[in-house]
């Protein structure tokens, strides 16, 4: 990323992010400012506002659908942008400061970040919905959005974007950084101590499975603080099976969606444990061992190489955990099990200053800011671009 300069402007930005869970819009207000080097981050607060009921369940319909009327697509792509603009004018109220500059991520409803032929042609897509107009009109604020296809149109996956963010806020001298987040999907950032290497990918499901079992099996949105996957014995047998899925053996980079580990994949999940005579609770243990193993296999097959290649001489590698998941303590516990006798420490973001669930809003603030500026927002080492690129589309007012 190239350095900011004089000619570059401190903004209030808004960065907006509504994932893969689909489980409402997270909204940070973030003061950016030019530094020499990466830009100055403050975050001035955050508001998460959960989706109701109605809207939820639209979104989840549209997500990865095999059918669905494009009537349906273009009003849930309109009302998403009233939705958007509508959280961002609470959270200025709420935390008091006004935004100059707003990015907003979008819904994504399809995520194919690998190429396959149609029409003739091989490619890569992805779409993110919610009419950015909408939120530009709602809020009087230039809106950026629609990240990912310049990246994909660069030759990469369009994900993981998140690990701008992640070298600006948390690259270290002397300790190995690795940034967890666990949304909807898992996505992992490795910083090496003291370089400019970056390997990053998406590890796997990290809430998306456990959550849509949670509402499948017990009526719920999601398994708070873990305490009925803790009262569960995990199914071996299926968590083994369902490891041998070619995306864990796939090299980096790589992402991942509901494309992978949505509906079809939970049925599937479902019916294995129950051969199983498992329980209700065990397949929700079982869902949230796989999150947990999948992650600590992404480690110990790419990032721990990559590690001993690009930071022989760290002090330290620090763990830290951010999204929802941070929250679940059945998910971190098996994490921390398997990652602390590695002499790894493992806290969340919180502990460093950054709310769990407030980064990826915070990222993608961060893109905004930089879009604006005319500064490239990708890393190519992270999503396999041939070359950095401007992120997102401004519309204005």
């Amino acid at each position: 990323m190239k350095s900011a300069t004089a000619t570059q402007s401190a903004l209030i930005v808004a960065g907006v992010m509504s994932g893969t869970s689909a489980d409402g819009i997270d909204v940070a207000l973030v003061r950016i400012s030019p530094t020499r080097q990466q830009p100055r981050i403050d975050l001035l607060g955050h508001t998460s506002t959960p989706y109701s009921k109605a809207t939820r369940a639209a979104v989840l319909r549209a997500m990865d659908a095999s059918s669905i009327p494009t009537a349906d697509l273009a009003r849930l792509h309109t009302r998403l942008g009233q939705l958007y603009g509508d959280a961002i004018l609470a959270a200025q109220q709420r935390i008091g400061a006004k935004a100059d500059l707003c990015g907003v991520h979008g819904q994504t409803v399809y995520h194919q970040g690998t190429p396959a032929k149609y029409l003739g042609q091989s490619l890569r897509c992805t779409w993110q919905i919610g009419e950015a107009a909408e939120t530009a009109a709602r809020t009087g604020l230039p809106t950026v959005s629609d990240f990912r296809p310049a990246d994909m149109a660069a030759g990469g996956q369009g994900a993981p974007l998140v690990p701008v963010l992640d070298r600006a806020l948390f690259a270290h001298p002397k300790r190995n950084r690795i940034l967890q987040n666990l949304g909807g999907i898992a996505n992992m950032t490795a910083l090496p101590a003291g370089s400019d290497a970056v390997l990053a990918f998406d590890s796997g499901p990290a809430n998306t499975v456990i959550d849509a079992a949670m509402m499948k099996l017990f009526g719920k949105r999601f398994d708070r603080d873990g305490k009925v996957a803790a009262t569960g014995t995990i199914v071996r047998p299926v968590l083994q099976a369902a490891m041998k899925l070619p995306y864990f053996s796939a090299p980096a980079p790589k992402s991942c969606g509901r494309e992978q580990f949505g509906e079809a994949f939970l049925t599937r999940l479902i019916a294995d444990c129950r051969r199983h005579k498992a329980t209700d609770a065990d397949i929700i243990a079982t869902a949230t061992a796989f999150t947990a193993e999948s992650v600590l296999h992404a480690y110990r097959t790419l990032v721990w190489p990559f590690l001993g290649q690009n930071a022989p001489l760290a002090d330290a590698t620090d763990y830290i955990v951010s999204g929802g998941g941070a929250q679940n303590s059945t998910l971190m516990q098996l994490l921390r099990a398997g990652l602390e006798p590695l002499g790894i420490t493992v806290q969340t973001s919180n502990e460093l200053g950054m709310p769990t669930q407030a980064k990826e809003a915070v990222a993608f603030a961060l893109l905004a800011w930089l879009r604006w500026h005319g500064l490239p927002g990708n890393i190519p080492a992270a999503t396999g671009a041939s070359r950095q690129v401007l992120l997102g589309k401004v519309t204005l007012p």
